[in-house]
């Protein structure tokens, strides 16, 4: 089964061992960056508890959620004034993954909130399908770039720094929706364009629309479809593929009348990984477009940008090879606002 919703894909994931399923996620990343799945193995029931914790979390005292506030040393937490692009997103978060010894030999671990004893096991449980899930999909984006999904794969097992974010976007009084690559001026987004660091991005939607995607000069709306599980490319990706695919501007509209909730799961690789165009999209009319670049160190200067309005945030542009303005147009650093 595929069809589309605004021409962003639905693709069953029965289909993706097959080569015409392989080849509708090759036309997707291509095309758009973006696409929803169905099929996807990832049990009702685990969902269902998933939504039902992430709103019991959500709904507690601001004091209470702040006793778990994130800090520059712990990414894990609760963090209410999150920057996108060093512009205030219109959000609440909940920020879960695996613990790690920091640069100051500090342990960070995740917190769990005392109030809510059922929170803890929802959120393991399932950062665990989407991690599965997320191996499966990554399998099928290196067959079609000629790579070994084996080799690609070892990067994300053990010690990877994949993390789950629960996102709740509260009425706001004073949305705005800026015109093409535009930030807002005197209102708010949910979240403001941008791209996604790692690999890919696994997204569990409710039923209030409010994720777009930028293509082709124009924002498009990712429509809710029930039990569908929206997928993005990211940066790793768009590097891997020597920009054959591109990892898809986005954002969020905040809303003036509705809240919304949404969970994406961020697939990354271990700190320690070096990523570069593959060689299978090399070649001599087609010369890398990036020098290598270092997971740990990217996303160390990403979160900062993240955290606070820190300095320029840091684009995979940063580690393009130097080339003619027409080069970078092509290249997206134009096109798609990675700047």
């Amino acid at each position: 089964m595929t069809h589309s919703t605004n021409n962003v894909p639905v693709i069953s994931m029965a289909e993706i061992d097959r080569q015409a399923g392989r080849r509708l996620i090759d036309a997707a990343c291509r095309q758009w960056g973006f696409f929803q799945v169905v099929d996807h193995g990832i049990d009702t029931r685990v969902i269902d508890q998933m939504r039902a914790r992430m709103r019991e979390f959500f709904n507690q005292p601001r004091a209470d959620k702040l006793r778990l506030e994130r800090t520059e040393f712990n990414p894990w937490g609760y963090y209410d004034k999150e920057f996108t692009k060093n512009v205030r997103d219109w959000k609440q978060i909940y920020d879960y993954g695996p613990g790690f010894m920091d640069d100051h030999d500090q342990r960070a671990e995740p917190r769990w909130p005392a109030a809510l004893p059922e929170f803890r096991a929802a959120v393991e449980t399932y950062y665990q399908a989407c991690e599965s899930l997320a191996g499966r999909l990554l399998t099928v984006v290196a067959h079609n770039l000629n790579a070994d999904a084996g080799e690609l794969l070892e990067d994300f097992r053990a010690g990877h720094t994949s993390f789950l974010r629960l996102n709740y976007y509260p009425v706001c009084p004073t949305p705005e929706t800026p015109e093409g690559e535009a930030e807002p001026v005197d209102g708010y987004l949910g979240i403001n364009r941008h791209t996604d660091a790692g690999a890919l991005t696994l997204l569990l939607q409710d039923d209030q629309p409010g994720l777009q995607v930028y293509n082709r000069g124009k924002w498009h709306l990712v429509e809710p479809v029930a039990g569908a599980i929206t997928i993005n490319i990211g940066d790793i990706v768009q590097v891997w593929s020597n920009d054959q695919y591109r990892a898809a501007l986005h954002r969020v509209l905040a809303n003036a009348s509705a809240e919304r909730y949404s969970i994406p799961y961020f697939y990354n690789p271990r700190p320690e990984t070096d990523y570069a165009p593959l060689p299978g999209t090399v070649n001599a009319k087609s010369p890398a477009r990036y020098r290598p670049i270092n997971w740990g160190e990217f996303r160390a200067a990403r979160v900062a940008g993240d955290f606070d309005d820190i300095g320029e945030e840091v684009q995979i542009s940063h580690y393009a090879i130097t080339g003619n303005s027409e080069d970078r147009e092509v290249r997206g650093e134009v096109r798609y606002g990675i700047r």
